[in-house]
């Protein structure tokens, strides 16, 4: 597991804590990377905040080719994970999970830094 900046190394963990990504997360992405025909050592998951939903906040998601110059690059469990810098200071220490349940099935955010979401848990206020 690596943690790397596009644009200068390393982050520093007391400026923008980690953004964990689960071995079920990791592997569900990669099996949908590989659905796309998308390379894994070059492309991954960009995860990003957008203004939305009823709380104000909402989470995105979608795979790219390769970072952006200015992203935060995250690797685990062979999983990139682009994240740009005006969504991390929204999402940094967060982790990424996969659900699968009765209730409901997908990627789940668990975002230490939100005060508040709404009822249907889409949106988001920090």
């Amino acid at each position: 597991m690596s943690t790397d900046s596009a644009d200068s190394g390393q982050p520093d963990a007391e400026t923008h804590p980690e953004i964990e990504v689960t071995e079920d997360a990791a592997e569900q992405a990669l099996s949908l990377l590989d659905g796309e025909g998308l390379d894994a050592d070059e492309a991954g998951l960009r995860l990003f905040v957008q203004q939305g939903g009823c709380a104000g906040l909402s989470y995105g998601m979608r795979f790219d080719d390769s970072p952006d110059e200015d992203d935060t690059i995250y690797e685990h469990h062979d999983l990139r994970v682009f994240v740009d810098p005006a969504s991390l200071k929204y999402i940094e220490g967060s982790i990424l999970d996969y659900e699968s349940g009765l209730q409901a099935e997908g990627f789940h955010v668990e975002n230490p830094n939100v005060v508040s979401e709404c009822g249907c848990g889409e949106s988001f206020r920090t």
